[in-house]
């Protein structure tokens, strides 16, 4: 073998062998992946609460004004003068509008003049009575004439009955000249101007009034919920409240400052939409509630004791509701829940999970199941008696 043959011999072994002086393995690379991975995500888990619970329901009302009064034109005539300024608050005989009342004048006179006559017919049938009483006694007239002059007395008082009905009615018609606020509220848009002839064979309709303070708002509940909460209270795992809180939530989410009081709840279900009828009243001095709004009724009728966890530990399957939890490897595991709704930013968890467990709350979008992940408890949330201010189902 020549010299060349020997050096391309030698040459790997060299190279091993200086590998080996250097403290090198194949497993190398594999040591550096390890070296260079970013350690386990940290989370935060979150403990389940046991907290007393405002059992609440969220439904669409509307406004109305407590008392609403269309006036109206009780006598025929011309507007003379509209004496409010639209928009305004009005007590209840509040001049509102004046008709022309020179006819309705002139009838009071002529019905006067009618009572009148008719008080002398009957003054003189009376004499007329009294002379032919004595001349029937003493057979001077005949009993036939005296019957007729008595009932002529009877018919003049007739008579004078119905003028002083007409009369009466002649000064209520000139009353109704001057047309004043029925109820006090606040006075909508006139519907007339001066110089309109109303009241020409019907009763003008001449502008609105609406009692705005306090106010209606009714809403509805679906039967079966209030049948379920019923059902609940009897069964002990819900409490009555003394009395029954109602909020509004105004069209910008604003909760309305003061609160109401629940009037009646119908004693019937709808057939059509199988649901409640129910009405409120609130305060509503500002005047800031206004008749026909749309508002956002807030009622809260009981109170239960119930599990919760926040609402970002919640995720959606599609085989429903889970939480991530970490096992004792500090593995990320899911567990299937079950939810009744919120309690403000809380979940209700109706199954799946007891007081204390922890959940996953922060980092939960961020990690898979069977992940490893380094855990670290959140400070316990205060747990208290008072009902949360957000609606729970």
């Amino acid at each position: 073998m020549n010299v060349r043959g020997m050096s391309l011999i030698a040459l790997p072994l060299i190279l091993l062998l200086a590998g080996c002086e250097r403290g090198e393995s194949p497993k190398a690379p594999d040591a550096k992946a390890a070296a260079a991975a970013p350690p386990p995500m940290e989370v935060e888990r979150v403990a389940a609460v046991r907290k007393t619970l405002s059992l609440r329901q969220e439904v669409p009302g509307r406004l109305q004004a407590v008392r609403t009064a269309e006036v109206r034109a009780r006598v025929e005539g011309i507007v003379e003068q509209r004496l409010f300024t639209e928009g305004s608050e009005v007590n209840a005989g509040t001049p509102l509008y004046r008709l022309d009342a020179r006819t309705l004048e002139a009838r009071v006179k002529a019905a006067r003049a009618a009572l009148d006559r008719a008080a002398a017919e009957r003054l003189l049938a009376k004499q007329t009575v009294e002379r032919l009483k004595t001349l029937v006694e003493n057979d001077a007239v005949s009993r036939q004439e005296y019957d007729q002059a008595e009932a002529q007395f009877k018919k003049s008082g007739a008579e004078t009955l119905a003028a002083e009905a007409e009369l009466t009615r002649a000064r209520i018609d000139l009353e109704y000249a001057s047309i004043t606020a029925p109820i006090a509220g606040r006075v909508g848009r006139t519907r007339v101007t001066e110089g309109a002839l109303v009241g020409k064979g019907e009763a003008t309709h001449l502008t609105t009034i609406e009692q705005l303070d306090p106010i209606w708002v009714n809403f509805t509940q679906s039967g079966p919920d209030l049948f379920r909460l019923q059902r609940s209270i009897r069964q002990g795992g819900a409490k009555p409240v003394a009395e029954v809180a109602v909020q509004l939530l105004l069209d910008d989410d604003v909760e309305y400052a003061a609160s109401g009081k629940l009037q009646f709840t119908d004693m019937a279900v709808d057939p059509q939409t199988g649901s409640v009828a129910l009405r409120a009243e609130f305060p509503n001095p500002e005047r800031v509630l206004l008749p026909g709004q749309f508002v956002r009724v807030r009622l809260a009728m009981a109170t239960a004791e119930g599990v919760t966890i926040p609402q970002r530990a919640v995720q959606t399957s599609p085989q429903g509701q889970i939480v991530l939890m970490v096992d004792e490897n500090n593995k990320v595991v899911p567990r299937p829940i079950k939810t009744g709704g919120f309690s403000g930013q809380d979940w209700i968890v109706l199954e799946g999970l007891k007081e204390g467990e922890k959940v996953i709350g922060t980092g939960v979008q961020k990690v898979r199941p069977g992940a490893v992940v380094t855990p670290k408890d959140a400070a316990p949330a205060a747990s208290g008696g008072s009902p949360d201010p957000k609606p729970a189902s």
